[in-house]
């Protein structure tokens, strides 16, 4: 089994005005993070089945544990200039209202606390910009972590049921 890690069930959901936690990952220089409870496990990259016609961003599909699961390079989805597929390469599943999701990622940093205090809206960006998934900002030392919403961003109910629906 190639199963890296699995985000812990006993995690009660976040009550308003407390600590939130994040994972956080990589996609080149940039550092993201996502809700940690939508998060089932971590997986080493491994080529999934493609899928013809299939949007650019979606790798494929796998078999997980019986449950067809579409792969989407985050990558790809947000247009960085390069994507390669290296030893720190990994999958997050995610666990979506809808759907059950891996996300392709440059690598896993660690999981953040964060109090909603340090947690900045995001800035108005250019008008052609559709940057409506970052939920916020959080600085963390040197490092800024962009806060992403899977569900708004990933979230798409046809991907599941035909994934060359984009």
């Amino acid at each position: 089994m190639n199963t890296l890690a699995t985000a812990p069930a006993s995690i009660a959901p976040t009550a308003i005005g407390a600590t939130s936690e994040f994972l956080s990952f990589r996609l080149g220089a940039v550092e993201y993070g996502i809700d940690i409870l939508k998060v089932q496990e971590i997986r080493s990259y491994a080529k999934p089945t493609h899928i013809a016609n299939a949007p650019d961003e979606l790798l494929g599909v796998i078999n997980l544990r019986g449950v067809i699961v579409p792969i989407i390079d985050l990558r790809l989805k947000l247009h960085c200039r390069t994507v390669a597929y290296t030893a720190s390469t990994v999958v997050i599943v995610l666990n979506l209202r809808h759907q059950v999701i891996g996300a392709v990622v440059d690598s896993v940093s660690d999981v953040v606390q964060l109090e909603p205090g340090s947690i900045k809206p995001p800035p108005d960006l250019h008008a052609g910009t559709n940057a409506s998934f970052i939920t916020g900002l959080a600085n963390l030392g040197e490092r800024m972590l962009i806060l992403v919403d899977t569900e708004s961003f990933l979230g798409n109910p046809e991907l599941s049921q035909n994934p060359t629906v984009h």
